[in-house]
């Protein structure tokens, strides 16, 4: 009966050990992101609340200006981060929207040259 106990501990101080092993890995490696550049033709930033950066927020990209209805969506990260590339030289609104937050949660004008 001891021996059996000994080995359930012992089991999970090993488990214990590996969750804080991951634990640490993975906070070392969200700390080795290299930064993000942003172009001229990109959007980016933060997407942030009165609690701190939002992850999983959509932010949309959209114009008129282009022979057609132009729009892309991308989803911030875990920091609330996000980078729209490579969008075609026109004035675009851009907003975020969660299902967390209220609908249309901000709106704001970009020229892209």
């Amino acid at each position: 009966m001891r021996t059996t106990r000994f080995l359930n501990l012992a089991g999970m101080a090993l488990i214990g050990i590996a969750a804080c092993f991951f634990a640490l890995r993975t906070h070392l490696y969200a700390q080795q992101r290299p930064p993000v550049t942003i172009d001229a033709d990109d959007i980016g930033g933060v997407v942030s609340s009165s609690t701190g950066p939002e992850a999983g927020v959509w932010v949309i990209a959209e114009t008129t200006e282009l022979p057609t209805h132009y729009i892309k969506e991308v989803v911030t990260d875990d920091q609330g981060r996000y980078l729209i590339p490579d969008l075609p030289r026109a004035k675009y609104s851009v907003w975020a929207r969660s299902q967390h937050m209220k609908a249309y949660w901000a709106k704001r004008k970009k020229q892209v040259k």
